[in-house]
């Protein structure tokens, strides 16, 4: 995609090289309407100017009635809400969810297309993932659809290869079908390499350092924040997972 490059006017950068996580640009927490902000809140340390997000031996369960020992440290650019015990909420990767905290509507940074792109490296003992997906930021229920830029599972991971998902999931969006994959990429996920994609109302491409690896023919139009995590399925156990993060940004097309 660095060929694409000069058509691209940076609208949203983080390097990570202040002394706290800026509270402009992130919201670190999971989904907190769902399971209330203590199970939601991420573990996380800056360290020579990268994020690390990991799971703690004392991070509690995110959703345990629907999501078991599952824990999990997340950044997200926005967050939206209706009423305790309404349905209104962002995500609904299952039936019958209720929200339990009421969040203030926030739209730190929710772009409608462009490129995004994370310079990353992971730790990821099997049972733990590690991604980069955007969701609608679901003002309407149809707007719900989730663009994922890179998912990683420890259990798919090889010596200096993984399995990297990427794609759509259309959730409630009618007009979208699931074109997710998992792509065979040679690369050693404990290193930098930068994840990237670029999308639009007529698609959407896919990259690992600059190279092209997939491509699907439609993709959101409308507001979608991102959601930057680590996740643990297995509950506490030695060694954690870490995802760290040297740089991500997002860029608008030039007109």
């Amino acid at each position: 995609m660095s060929r694409d490059r000069p058509a691209w006017e940076l609208e949203f950068e983080d390097d990570f090289d202040g002394p706290a996580l800026d509270a402009t640009r992130w919201l670190p927490t999971y989904l907190p309407h769902w399971s209330g902000s203590e199970a939601a809140a991420a573990r996380y340390r800056l360290e020579g100017g990268r994020l690390v997000l990991t799971i703690e031996p004392d991070q509690p369960p995110w959703l345990p009635e629907r999501t078991g020992e599952m824990r999990v440290s997340n950044l997200q650019t926005g967050t939206f809400s209706g009423p305790v015990g309404s349905a209104i909420g962002q995500h609904h990767f299952a039936p019958g969810l209720t929200v339990v905290e009421a969040q203030q509507e926030r739209a730190l940074y929710t772009p409608s297309s462009g490129l995004v792109e994370a310079r990353v490296a992971m730790a990821l003992p099997p049972g733990t993932m590690a991604a980069l997906w955007l969701i609608g930021f679901e003002r309407r229920p149809e707007e719900s659809a989730e663009l994922t830029v890179f998912e990683i599972f420890g259990d798919e991971v090889g010596e200096g290869r993984a399995l990297v998902g990427m794609g759509v999931h259309p959730f409630g969006d009618p007009r979208l079908t699931d074109t997710f994959r998992k792509v065979p990429v040679e690369v050693d996920v404990r290193e930098l390499h930068t994840y990237a994609a670029v999308w639009d109302a007529d698609g959407a491409r896919f990259s690992v350092d600059d190279l092209e690896l997939a491509s699907v023919p439609a993709a959101p139009d409308y507001p979608m924040q991102l959601m930057l995590d680590v996740f643990a399925f297995r509950g506490p156990r030695p060694p954690a997972p870490e995802l760290v993060v040297d740089r991500v940004a997002g860029h608008r097309r030039m007109r």
